[in-house]
């Protein structure tokens, strides 16, 4: 507003009457303004005034949508994120608004902070667009992202030790003697690829090497798991054990194993990722790496409001631990 103002010839005080309409600019300032204004690509920030007025206290809880999985809200992992995002906020004092945009189209979640319809944003995941976080991050919209610690961040993450996760659930298995550990997950996703070179870690620690013919590319959707042993089993490969890198891949690598004729965990011992409200009720009883939803809400809502009170937020890495059932040994 300050450089409209400059540029203008005017008083920020004008500028800013002369964009919210008042009869009190002329018509022919109020068009030099809009003018200013438009080649500057400058909008009203809602959010912030409202924030100064003490009005706005909502919060955007934003999941993307990615086109090629069409990975629901109803995935067990986001209900119990949001469970604990829902819990976290209200202790604190603010609503929650819901809301997804076009995994592809990252930077797309500003226009709800720049609107005025949340004071800032919570973002499930960096996908592949890591980039796109920065870029926020350097407009200063207040934003905090579920996700992994990536080289070169800008923007401020909560996030679960993955790379210690991959090494807890693949050191399980290979003391259970299993020695052809395949691996479900798309390593093109930051938290996947995390996982995957915990994996790498521990199957190297043992003297064994991470057979790229185990390794399945599995989607977060409701039959991946289903899709990836179909796959597995085409390459012809002998697999003993697996590691899944959600416990809804898991569950639905067990049901279809159990229709092949395998039995887990006496052919294949399996551990998830996760450790969501199903997974100790699932036939057999789930192994999996627990992320501590109850303790992330809270820390990723605490990260966001410091920003909003234009105090210095950082990142933050919750443990994981493993949860040994039935599954795997």
């Amino acid at each position: 507003m300050a450089d409209i103002a400059r540029l203008a010839g005017v008083s920020t005080s004008t500028v800013s009457r002369a964009l919210s309409g008042s009869k009190l600019v002329n018509d022919e300032t109020k068009t030099r303004i809009a003018e200013l204004a438009k080649s500057l690509n400058y909008s009203i920030n809602i959010g912030a005034q409202n924030l100064r007025l003490k009005q706005s206290r909502t919060i955007a809880v934003v999941i993307p949508s990615d086109s090629a999985t069409r990975q629901h809200l109803t995935d067990p992992f986001f209900l119990g994120m949001l469970g604990s995002l829902a819990d976290a906020l209200t202790e604190r004092g603010f609503d929650m608004l819901v809301s997804r945009v076009d995994a592809e189209q990252l930077d797309s979640v500003s226009q709800i902070y720049d609107t005025g319809r949340a004071s800032g944003i919570i973002l499930i995941g960096q996908w592949r667009h890591h980039d796109q976080l920065n870029e926020l991050a350097l407009r200063q919209v207040p934003l905090v992202v579920w996700g992994a610690q990536l080289p070169k961040q800008l923007y401020v993450t909560v996030g679960s030790d993955n790379i210690n996760g991959g090494k807890l659930a693949t050191r399980h298995l290979l003391d259970q003697g299993r020695r052809a550990i395949a691996f479900f997950g798309d390593i093109q996703l930051p938290e996947v690829s995390q996982r995957y070179q915990g994996y790498c870690a521990a199957l190297s620690e043992a003297g064994l090497p991470a057979r790229e013919e185990l390794v399945i590319a599995a989607s977060f959707v409701e039959d991946g798991g289903k899709l990836a042993v179909t796959e597995l089993c085409a390459r012809q490969v002998t697999f003993d054990a697996l590691f899944a890198c959600s416990d809804l891949l898991a569950m639905t690598a067990i049901n279809s194993l159990r229709e092949r004729g395998l039995s887990v965990p006496d052919d294949v011992a399996v551990v998830g990722y996760d450790d969501i409200e199903l997974a100790r009720y699932f036939h057999p009883p789930l192994t999996t790496i627990r992320q501590p939803m109850p303790v992330a809400g809270l820390a990723l809502v605490d990260a966001l409001l410091q920003q909003i009170e234009a105090r210095v937020s950082q990142a933050l890495l919750l443990e994981t631990e493993l949860i040994i059932r039935r599954s795997s040994q």
